[in-house]
């Protein structure tokens, strides 16, 4: 069974992404702020990370970049996750992240979540 982390400090949301990954299949470990996130990826091997921007102690784009600065965790696709625009989508796309999704899209069209997971999962596996 794949693992995703998923990075979420919104239990409403976390629960929300963790039911879909679930359904579709997936093992799904949990952190709600950054510093559990770089312990989880280093610890919970995941293939794939679903990192929101805003979280407490640090935020998502420092999580980013460190991520791939390792080599541990420099290979896992990450799947930015945020309530800002898609402004930013391109600077963290520069910066190593794979895809970039509106928070909104994991209430309103979980699938569009899992999509994304399976396309990351496949481009791995090449």
């Amino acid at each position: 069974m794949q693992t995703v982390l998923l990075v979420e400090d919104s239990k409403f949301l976390r629960a929300v992404g963790e039911r879909a990954l679930k359904n579709a299949g997936y093992r799904v470990i949990v952190a709600g702020d950054g510093e559990e996130a770089l312990r989880l990826a280093s610890s919970g091997s995941p293939e794939v990370i679903i990192l929101d921007l805003l979280l407490p102690k640090m935020g998502g784009p420092d999580v980013l970049r460190l991520l791939k600065k390792e080599k541990a965790t420099a290979q896992i696709p990450v799947i930015i996750l945020s309530s800002l625009s898609k402004q930013n989508a391109d600077k963290l796309i520069k910066e190593g992240a794979f895809a970039f999704l509106e928070k909104g899209s994991m209430v309103d069209k979980p699938d569009e979540l899992v999509c994304v997971v399976k396309r990351a999962l496949a481009l791995r596996a090449l």
